[in-house]
Parts: structure tokens; sequence; C-alpha cells
């Protein structure tokens, strides 16, 4: 299995950025999928989460009204469209894929993770 995370950069205060995640290896339909954050020294932090067939989506509250995911499953894509973003939505953002098939927002309870891209917000 494979989750490879792109479109991360250096934006400042304001702007936009969307994240996808090409998944490989796994039958994308089944699983659904979450977007974490990580900061060097912090547990990894629950961004956004979609169910296997879209009907339900979760965010952190830090990222609710600015942040949508979405999801193609004739592509095997997820993304995450990012707007106003603020520095402290600094991190590297990772995708994860959870067999069980709900927007959940644990990151234990996700099996598969990618290598993430960095996201850094300037003020």
């Amino acid at each position: 299995v494979q989750l490879q995370a792109s479109g991360g950069g250096l934006v400042q205060a304001g702007g936009s950025l969307r994240l996808s995640c090409a998944a490989s290896g796994l039958r994308f339909k089944l699983y659904s999928m979450g977007w974490f954050r990580q900061i060097p020294g912090r547990e990894r932090e629950f961004v956004a989460a979609i169910s296997r067939d879209s009907y339900s989506t979760a965010y952190a509250d830090s990222v609710k009204g600015r942040f949508t995911i979405a999801r193609d499953n004739a592509k095997n894509t997820v993304n995450l469209q990012m707007n106003s973003l603020k520095p402290e939505d600094t991190a590297v953002y990772l995708c994860a894929a959870d067999r069980l098939g709900y927007a959940r927002e644990n990151p234990d309870e996700y099996d598969y993770w990618g290598q993430g891209t960095q996201v850094t917000v300037s003020s």
C-alpha cells in the first residue's frame, strides 16, 4: 500500500493550498481517509476525515470552516482544500487510510500512512 501526499509548500497567512493524496495497492473505495498533521515534539493531530462513500466528514475544530476534505474514488485520491491559512497550520500533513470505512479522528485506528507533505504558513 502506498499513500503519496503532495501539494504542500510555503504560503502567506490568509492564503490557500490544496493537498492531494494518491492511493495505490488497496481497494480505495472501501477505506475511509483522513488527514493529520505533525509538528516535531508534538503528538499527531487530527485534521479531517471522510467516509468511504463521502457520506460523512469530520473536522478538527481548529480547521472547521476553512478546510474541506473530498475524495474521488474513480481516481483513488483524497484532497484537502485549505483556505484562510494561519501560521499555526504549519506542519507536515499526512494522509491515512482506515479499513473500517468511517470518518474517525483517532490516528491509532488508521491502518496505512503516507510520508507527508510540508505546509509552512508565514505571518
